[in-house]
């Protein structure tokens, strides 16, 4: 297996005990040609990695946010392609902070994985989460990662056992993405303690960080769960968030980049309230 990413490993190492905040956003959402300016936004707000779903028209682990968000983005004519170039207009100023895609691998397929592998290699992409690829299927796909020095990431569940624990260890790298709840994003009330359990029982498998998302919607849930874990990942508050702020923004009248610039604000303003509170 090749090495891991570098951004990825200095990211953490910068931590000094401190744990990581992972936004999600979706790419193209609010607009397409807000997301670079969002993603400088949540890094100055305090995101030392940054996630960016592909948008994809069957998000079968999405919540209805991040599916609305999706859909929004594929109307305005995002696809991988075209986050693929967002990345890369994101790298023009920051070549510093970690991004990593979560999507689905029928994009990925289309555009062919070597190609993809080229393209993401090119515009400075740092790891990459296939929902739909499972570890003991993409020994081709994680090789071809691995030359280009981007990070194959899994998804670990209330439901793994230790076989896919073990599995998951083999071939993943930059971190493990343990997922609290059962469902889809944005569902069901958070068991810290639950999560603490099933920490303890990947650790004995995973030796790189596990980050934890779905379920964390406000600073409470966020301390608490950085109280055992390496990473904290949100998504769909910060993609509510931000609807809630275009819509104001619409019903003072605004457009176009002017919702944009209160989306971006908005959210870059709730992370900060949860960088504040995981140190």
């Amino acid at each position: 297996m090749n090495a891991s990413n570098e951004r990825l490993q200095a990211a953490f190492a910068r931590l000094s005990g401190r744990t990581a905040l992972i936004p999600y956003i979706t790419a193209g959402d609010p607009s397409p040609d807000a997301t670079p300016a969002l993603m400088h936004a949540l890094v100055r707000a305090g995101a030392d990695i940054i996630e960016l779903g592909v948008p994809f028209s069957d998000p079968m682990a999405d919540g209805p946010v991040i599916q609305r968000a999706a859909e929004r983005a594929i109307a305005r004519g995002t696809g991988l392609r075209q986050v693929l170039d967002m990345v890369a207009e994101f790298r023009r100023k920051d070549d510093t902070t970690p991004v990593v895609f979560m999507g689905y691998a029928n994009p990925i397929e289309r555009m062919g994985q070597q190609a993809f592998v080229d393209a993401a290699h090119q515009v400075g992409l740092d790891g990459i989460l296939v929902v739909d690829y499972p570890p003991e299927e993409i020994t081709d796909f994680a090789s071809m990662l691995g030359q280009a020095r981007i990070d194959p990431i899994f998804l670990l569940a209330p439901t793994s056992t230790e076989k896919r624990m073990k599995a998951v260890a083999e071939v993943a790298r930059g971190y493990v993405y343990y997922v609290s709840l059962k469902g889809v994003t944005g569902a069901g009330n958070l068991d810290t303690d639950d999560v603490a359990r099933r920490l303890d029982i990947i650790r004995r498998h995973v030796k790189i960080p596990v980050g934890v998302g779905f379920g964390i919607r406000d600073p409470e849930s966020a301390r608490k769960v950085s109280e055992c874990s390496d990473a904290v990942v949100i998504g769909s508050k910060i993609i509510e968030t931000m609807e809630a702020a275009v819509q104001a923004a619409q019903a003072e009248g605004l457009s176009g980049p002017d919702t944009d610039a209160r989306a971006i604000e908005a959210a870059a303003s709730w992370l900060a309230g949860i960088r504040a509170v995981l140190g």
